[in-house]
C-alpha cells in the first residue's frame, strides 16, 4: 500500500469533507473518529502523513502527537486547531508536527500542506531504505574485512593498512576485493558513502 493520509477528527463532517477533498486530488485517504482508533489500526504505518484535529475526546492531537514521536513514528503531522487553540498548536509544533493549519481552513490550504509532508516523508523513507540497504551489505563483511574498511574509509593505501594490520600489500588486496564485491561497491568512492550512510544512521 502507498503513502496514506490518515485523517483524525470526532467531528464526522470535518473527516467526510477532508476525505473527499484528498480523493479528488487522487490521495488515499483513511478516516478515524479518535487517536486511540487510529492507533489500534495504524499506529504502525510508515508511509503517508497525519492530519488530526488539536481537540479531541479521549486522547486529543497533542498527545497522540508525543505518542507517535515517542514511538519513533516516521509520519508527518498536521495539526487542525480552531483559533483559541493556537498557543496548543505551537506546543504541538515543539513537539515535532510539520504544519499546523487554522480552522476554517481553503482547501488549497490543507492540499498544499499535505503535499509537502507526503514529500518530506518520501525523502526520509527513501533515505531510510537506502541505509538499510547499506547496512545489509556491511554486516556480510568479516572482523578483518571491517577493519581494511575503517581503513580505506580514512585514507589510508594498501601499503599503509598492510602496516598497521601486520599483514601483507598482498593480503590487504584480497580483502579489499572482497569489501568490495560484498558490499557491490563499483568504486572506492561509492564504498566510502556506503560506509559513511551507515555511519550517520
Amino acid at each position: 500500500m502507498g503513502p496514506t493520509v490518515f485523517i483524525i477528527d470526532d467531528d464526522d463532517a470535518v473527516r467526510e469533507s477532508l476525505s473527499f477533498l484528498l480523493e479528488t486530488e487522487k490521495l488515499p485517504t483513511r478516516a478515524f473518529e479518535s487517536a486511540a482508533a487510529f492507533l489500534d489500526a495504524a499506529g504502525s504505518a510508515t508511509q503517508g502523513c497525519v492530519i488530526t484535529d488539536i481537540r479531541m475526546p479521549g486522547m486529543d492531537g497533542l498527545q497522540l502527537v508525543r505518542e507517535l514521536k515517542g514511538r519513533g513514528s516516521p509520519l508527518p503531522i498536521i495539526v487542525i486547531t480552531g483559533h483559541a487553540d493556537v498557543p496548543l498548536a505551537i506546543q504541538a509544533m515543539k513537539a515535532g508536527v510539520s504544519d499546523f493549519i487554522e480552522k476554517p481552513f481553503e482547501s488549497d490550504v490543507i492540499i498544499q500542506s499535505v503535499r509537502a509532508a507526503l514529500e518530506r516523508a518520501s525523502i526520509a523513507h527513501g533515505k531510510d531504505e537506502l541505509r538499510a540497504d547499506a547496512q545489509a551489505r556491511l554486516t556480510s563483511l568479516s572482523s578483518r574485512e571491517r577493519e581494511v574498511l575503517g581503513f580505506l574509509v580514512q585514507g589510508f593505501s594498501n601499503k599503509h593498512i598492510a602496516l598497521k594490520l601486520q599483514i601483507s600489500p598482498r593480503t590487504v588486496e584480497i580483502h579489499r576485493a572482497n569489501v568490495m564485491h560484498k558490499t557491490q561497491s563499483a568504486s572506492l568512492s561509492e564504498l566510502v558513502r556506503l560506509a559513511i550512510m551507515v555511519e550517520a544512521a
